[in-house]
C-alpha cells in the first residue's frame, strides 16, 4: 500500500505539458523502510473538515503495515478467543515444520513460559538477515516480521511443499503480540531483535559467534489490548498440537516443555517429553484406538507419492466394532477440520474400492455404497503434502484444491484393493458392516418419505385397514388376520370403538432368510409397519405404537401355525421391543363346534374336542360337530364370541424367558434362517416325537 501511495503522489506531475514544452519526468523514490509509521503527504490537497458531518474523503481511511492485523484480528486468526490464540502458536509450528519436511530441520521445540509467553525454535537454517533488495539497510529479518504477504513461499525455489502460502503467518504473530523477541543462528552467528506490537524495538543486534547453533527461535507474549487478561494458553490443546505435528511427519522430533506452574493438580500433559513417531500415522491411529476391537486384524495404512516427487500422502484407517468413529485430515501438517477436496479423493477412493470388491464375490447389495456409509464409524487419518494448496480463509480449515481429490483417489485407490484381496475374510466382514449401514441409510429415508407423507396428508393408513375409533393407543387392539375373508368376517365382529383389523395377503415374508432389499419392497410388511406407528429396528419407539395389544389371530390349523410364526419371527426381528413390552399376543381361535340340544361348545383342537364329548356331551343324543376351514367360514358373532370378545376369549401373550434370551435367537436361526440343512437336521433330531399330523 505504501508502494501505490508513492505513485499516487506525483499525479499532478504526470498531467500533460504545455505545448512546446517537454513533460517533467517524476523524480523516482526509495520504497519506505517497512516497519515505520507513515507521515502525511505534503503533495495531498488539504480540504477543509466537514461541518455537517457529511461522508467526505476525510472519512476514508488507510491501514497501513501490521495496522490492518491489529484492527480486524479476526480475519487473520478467525477471532481474539483461546482458539485464535493457539493459532499464533500454530502459525510458527508450521514455519518450522516447513523446514523439516524440506529436509533442512530435524528438531524443533515448543515451549510454555511461566509468563504467558510461547517459544518455538528449531534447527534449520534461519531466517535471512541479510538487507533485503527491495529496501535499503533492512534486513530480511524485518521485512518477513513487519510486511504482509513476504517470505520464501510463493514460488517453489525453497519449498517444494509448505503450510504456509500467503506470507502473513509470522507478521500476524508479530503484529498481535505485546512483545516479540527473534534470535536466528545462521552462518555461525547468532542474530536477535525485538518487536512491540509489530514495530521494531530496536535495531537488528549481532550477538556474537556460535558453533552448535542453527535455525530460528521466536518467542512472544500475545498482547492482552487483543486477547484480553483472561486468555491463557490451554497445555493440552497445545501438547495434543505438537503430538499431532510428530505423527504427521515421522522425520521430525518434537521437544515439549511447560512450566509446572501452568500445570492444574493431575493433569495429563507432561512438563517434558520428546514426540517422535516413525510409524507416523500408523502410529497414532494405534495410539488412538488403543484396546479398542477393529474389524480388520491390520488397518489400511501406507503412504505414497502423489504426481511425481513434488507430493506425497499418507493414510490409516481402522473400523472399530463401536462404530465411534472419526476423520482427522492434513494437508502439508496444517489441521483441516472442515475437510475439503483430499477428504473427498479419499472417499471416494474407499467407495469405488468396496463396490469393486463386492462385484468380485457376488454381493449385489454393494452397489448402494456411499461415502459416509464406508466412513462412518471409521478412524481415518489422512496427510497430504501439497505444491501450492489452496485454503479457504487464513486459518485454512477447508482445503479447495480442486486437483486434490483426484490425486488422492487414485494414489489411494489401488492400494485399497490390493488391502482388500490380501484378506477376504477381513474384507468379507468390512463389506457386510458398510453394507448394513447403507441398508439402515435407506431405511431412514424411507421413514422420512413416510412421515413427509403423513405429515402433508395428516393419518396416511394402509388401505386395507379397518381402524378404530379411539385415538388413544389405550384399550386398543388392532388383528392381524390372513386373507381378505377372516378379513371381512372380523371387521363384522369387531367393537368398532377399539379394535383394529389389519388383513395379510396370505403367508408374509420369511425376515429371518430374505435380503434387506426383499424386506423393503414387501407391501404387506410395509402396510403393517404403518399400521403400528412404531417404526422398527434402531428406530423403534414404543410411545409412537398406536395400539396397546397387537393380536395376530390366524386359523386353527397347520397353515395358520405357519403364519403366525412368521409374524412372531419379524415381531422378534425387527420389533422385539414390542415382545419384551408386553403387546404382542396370540389368539385361540376354535377348531371345531360342538352342539346338541340347546348346548353349545367350541373346541381349540382334537383333544380339547374329545375332552368336551366325555365331559358336557357325556351320554345319549347325538353330538353334530362342525370344523371350521378358517376364520372366513364362521359367522361373524361366533368369531366375536370365541375369539375377538375381551370378556369371553382367551389370548396367549408371547413373551420371551429371561434365561431362554440366547436360545430362543438360536432356535430362531435354526428353524426360519437361511440355511435349510439346519431345518432339516432339527426334523430329523425330534421326528420320533411327533404324534399327530395335519395332513
Amino acid at each position: 500500500m505504501a508502494d501505490n501511495l508513492d505513485l499516487f503522489a506525483g499525479l499532478d506531475e504526470s498531467a500533460p505539458a504545455k505545448k512546446g514544452k517537454p513533460p517533467r519526468k517524476a523524480a523516482k523514490k526509495a520504497p519506505r523502510a517497512p516497519g515505520r509509521r507513515s507521515k502525511a503527504r505534503a503533495q495531498a490537497p488539504q480540504a477543509a473538515p466537514p461541518a455537517n458531518g457529511d461522508y467526505t474523503a476525510h472519512d476514508i481511511e488507510i491501514l497501513e503495515g501490521l495496522e490492518p492485523v491489529r484492527r480486524r484480528p479476526g480475519m487473520y486468526v478467525g477471532g481474539t478467543d483461546q482458539r485464535a490464540l493457539h493459532h499464533l502458536l500454530a502459525e510458527l509450528i508450521d514455519n518450522a515444520m516447513d523446514e523439516a519436511i524440506a529436509g533442512h530441520a530435524s528438531r524443533i521445540e515448543i515451549a510454555l513460559h511461566d509468563d504467558g509467553s510461547a517459544s518455538v525454535k528449531d534447527n534449520g537454517r534461519g531466517i535471512p538477515v541479510d538487507p533485503h533488495p527491495k529496501y535499503e539497510n533492512v534486513s530480511a529479518l524485518q521485512v518477513i516480521l513487519t510486511t504482509l504477504h513476504s517470505g520464501g513461499k510463493f514460488g517453489d525455489k525453497v519449498y517444494a511443499t509448505s503450510g504456509g502460502l500467503h506470507g502473513v503467518g509470522l507478521s500476524v504473530v508479530n503484529a498481535l503480540s505485546e512483545s516479540l523477541t527473534v534470535e536466528v543462528a545462521r552462518d555461525r552467528r547468532l542474530w536477535r531483535q525485538s518487536y512491540a506490537r509489530g514495530l521494531p524495538a530496536g535495531p537488528l543486534e549481532d550477538a556474537g559467534p556460535v558453533t552448535n547453533r542453527r535455525g530460528t527461535l521466536v518467542r512472544f507474549h500475545p498482547d492482552p489490548e487483543i486477547f484480553g487478561d483472561g486468555v491463557r494458553f490451554g497445555p493440552h490443546a497445545l501438547f495434543e498440537m505438537a503430538r499431532t505435528r510428530a505423527y504427521l511427519y515421522r522425520g521430525v522430533e518434537i521437544r515439549w516443555s511447560c512450566d509446572a506452574a501452568l500445570l492444574a493438580g493431575g493433569s495429563a500433559v507432561p512438563e517434558a517429553a520428546v514426540l517422535h513417531y516413525p510409524g507416523g500415522l500408523a502410529d497414532y491411529l494405534s495410539a488412538t484406538l488403543g484396546k479398542r476391537h477393529t474389524l480388520t486384524p491390520e488397518p489400511f495404512a501406507g503412504q505414497g507419492t502423489l504426481n511425481g516427487e513434488s507430493g506425497r500422502i499418507e493414510w490409516a484407517l481402522a473400523w472399530p466394532e463401536d462404530e465411534e468413529g472419526f476423520v482427522a485430515s492434513h494437508c502439508n501438517t496444517v489441521p483441516t477440520s472442515q475437510g475439503g477436496s483430499h477428504e473427498a479423493g479419499m472417499r471416494a477412493a474407499l467407495v469405488r474400492g468396496l463396490k469393486g470388491y463386492g462385484a468380485l464375490v457376488g454381493n449385489k447389495r454393494a452397489a448402494q455404497l456411499t461415502a459416509d456409509d464406508v466412513t462412518g464409524g471409521a478412524c481415518a487419518l489422512l496427510s497430504v503434502f501439497l505444491r501450492d494448496p489452496q485454503f479457504q480463509g487464513q486459518t485454512k480449515e477447508r482445503l479447495a484444491s480442486p486437483e486434490a481429490g483426484r490425486l488422492v483417489e487414485n494414489a489411494l485407490g489401488d492400494h485399497f484393493d490390493h488391502w482388500l484381496s490380501a484378506d477376504p475374510s477381513a474384507a468379507n466382514l468390512l463389506l457386510e458392516r458398510v453394507v448394513e449401514r447403507a441398508e439402515e441409510r435407506l431405511r431412514r429415508r424411507k421413514d422420512r418419505e413416510v412421515a413427509r407423507k403423513r405429515a402433508a396428508r395428516k393419518t396416511r393408513l394402509p388401505g386395507k385397514l379397518a381402524d378404530c375409533a379411539r385415538e388413544a393407543a389405550d384399550g386398543t387392539e388392532i388383528f392381524l388376520v390372513e386373507g381378505d375373508s377372516a378379513g371381512g368376517s372380523a371387521k363384522q365382529a369387531r367393537n368398532r370403538e377399539t379394535q383394529a383389523v389389519l388383513p395379510l395377503r396370505g403367508k408374509i415374508l420369511n425376515v429371518a432368510s430374505a435380503s434387506a432389499d426383499k424386506l423393503r419392497g414387501n407391501k404387506e410388511l410395509d402396510d403393517l409397519v404403518q399400521a403400528l406407528g412404531c417404526g422398527t429396528g434402531a428406530r423403534f419407539d414404543a410411545g409412537t405404537l398406536r395400539y396397546e395389544r397387537v393380536v395376530i389371530m390366524t386359523d386353527a390349523d397347520v397353515d395358520g401355525a405357519h403364519i403366525a410364526a412368521l409374524l412372531m419371527t419379524f415381531f422378534y426381528r425387527q420389533m422385539p421391543g414390542l415382545i419384551d413390552g408386553g403387546n404382542l399376543f396370540l389368539a385361540q381361535p376354535p377348531l371345531y363346534r360342538l352342539a346338541r340340544g340347546g348346548t353349545t361348545r367350541y373346541a381349540r383342537d382334537d383333544a380339547d374336542r374329545d375332552r368336551l364329548l366325555a365331559s358336557d356331551f357325556a351320554g345319549t343324543g347325538k353330538v353334530e360337530i362342525s370344523r371350521f376351514k378358517g376364520l372366513g367360514e364362521m359367522p361373524p358373532a361366533q368369531l366375536k364370541e370365541t375369539t375377538m370378545d375381551p370378556a369371553r376369549r382367551t389370548l396367549l401373550r408371547v413373551e420371551v424367558a429371561e434365561d431362554a434370551g440366547t436360545a430362543t435367537a438360536r432356535r430362531v436361526e435354526e428353524l426360519m434362517g437361511r440355511r435349510p440343512e439346519s431345518r432339516l437336521a432339527f426334523i430329523q433330531t425330534h421326528a420320533d416325537r411327533v404324534t399327530a399330523l395335519d395332513l
